[in-house]
């Protein structure tokens, strides 16, 4: 007679086996900026929820609603409640994941948002990029092992069927809390190998990661980072513009996701 323990992880590998073969029914977009969330929610006519899954307190604002066979959520982290700005950043994107998978146990999560693009990497501004690798730049932690840890670099989950379909750019992500580059930063980023860098990236992977949820990364350049320009000029500048492109690339995905199970994707 087998160990309890083994009987158990094989119930729990028969279960994930048959979650990968069902339709996905249930997605979760996590999005840091409104105006990159807004026209998506007019896409897939989704309504905001003001009985919300949420904690009392939070800004976080969930918009859902069905669009094909599909119940989207888009998720945004709502507005700072001192400063009014978009709560971005790793803190805030690690959070809302992870309530939203509790909330909403969903079959998939997509991060979609904008990023900063390296055109040493053949990034060019209006790109839109699927992550293949995701791994933080400002986690520095100069002890053996727990250097490794602070990368917390991650392979994305494997999407080769939608990849084909809708022909994105494929490059890894850095992720950091800053919008700008210090050196140290940028030593990282090279070490990371990435194409493209932005603010919420590994912070969502790690926390899918955890909770054992398929993620992909769909990332729009709107600053280019080894360029001429300020970035946070370059940034304001192309935001809707891009945001065009990376909403066009979402609604791409969430077409072809539709009536597919996860391992055919």
């Amino acid at each position: 007679m087998a160990p309890l323990g083994d009987n158990t992880n094989i119930a729990e590998e028969v279960m994930v086996a048959e979650a990968e073969k069902r339709p996905v029914s249930t997605i979760v977009i996590i999005i840091a900026m409104q105006t990159e969330a807004l026209p998506l929610v007019a896409k897939f006519q989704l309504t905001e929820d003001l009985d919300s899954v949420f904690p009392k307190g939070v800004p976080w604002v969930r918009y859902h609603g069905l669009y094909k066979d599909l119940h989207i959520n888009i998720i945004w982290p709502g507005k700072d409640g001192v400063l009014g700005v978009d709560s971005v950043g790793t803190i805030s994107a690690s959070l809302v994941t992870y309530a939203s998978i509790q909330a909403l146990q969903p079959d998939l999560i997509i991060n979609a948002g904008t990023a900063g693009g390296f055109k040493a990497k053949g990034a060019s501004i209006g790109d839109v990029f699927l992550a293949c690798n995701v791994a933080f730049h400002d986690r520095r932690i100069p002890i053996p092992v727990f250097d490794q840890y602070g990368i917390c670099a991650k392979q994305t989950f494997p999407t080769p069927n939608l990849l084909k379909e809708v022909q994105l750019k494929v490059g890894k992500l850095s992720t950091g809390d800053s919008l700008d580059m210090s050196p140290h930063d940028e030593a990282a980023i090279i070490a990371n190998d990435a194409t493209v860098k932005d603010m919420e990236g590994a912070a969502v992977a790690y926390v899918a990661d955890l909770l054992s949820v398929p993620a992909i990364f769909i990332k729009a350049v709107t600053d280019i980072v080894d360029g001429d320009k300020p970035t946070a000029e370059e940034f304001l500048q192309n935001l809707v513009a891009v945001t065009a492109a990376l909403d066009q690339s979402v609604t791409q995905i969430v077409d072809f996701i539709s009536g597919k199970s996860i391992s055919e994707l």
